[in-house]
């Protein structure tokens, strides 16, 4: 698909960003980061020529990229690309779009991982607070952030918290 969008698009098309996006997924998949994160910084690159900087797309790149340097065990850098993704999001998409509460719940997951359970717990009650709003009660992603707030309060050690939660 990427050597015919290059055959026949401009170099800066979106869909060839798109491509990037792609093969930059299958390699995250298959665990080659270097290439992973080279092509969604390819993918970021034609968006950022060709795309207003608070599209939607623009900030996929960066959730890929931050998703990439997650598997890396890179929090810091995940962190910022997540960031960087949610701030884009609430400028472009309506506040209670699931693809903020997604980018909370990214963001999430790094504290959690960071052990900064404060944080976390914050971003995944506004992930789920998004959610309600937007989504059905029964959506797996409602189930997920329920999930998601269970395990930190596992963590800080507040069973009662934590199991309700999960239940």
């Amino acid at each position: 698909a990427l050597e015919i969008q290059q055959q026949s698009l401009p170099s800066n098309h979106p869909d060839v960003a798109s491509s990037y996006g792609n093969i930059g997924n299958v390699y995250r998949n298959m665990g080659d980061y270097s290439r992973a994160l080279s092509s969604h910084e390819q993918a970021l690159n034609i968006r950022q020529q060709s795309l207003p900087s608070n599209h939607p797309d623009v900030a996929k790149s960066y959730n890929n990229i931050g998703a990439v340097y997650w598997d890396m065990g890179d929090y810091s850098r995940a962190l910022s690309s997540y960031e960087q993704a949610l701030n884009i999001r609430q400028q472009s998409l309506p506040s209670n779009h699931p693809d903020v509460a997604s980018s909370y719940n990214n963001i999430g997951n790094v504290y959690t991982n960071m052990g900064d359970y404060s944080r976390a717990l914050s971003s995944y009650e506004q992930a789920l607070e998004i959610q309600q709003q937007s989504l059905p009660s029964n959506h797996p992603d409602v189930a997920s952030s329920y999930g998601n707030i269970g395990n930190v309060y596992r963590n800080m050690g507040d069973y009662s918290r934590a199991l309700s939660s999960h239940e």
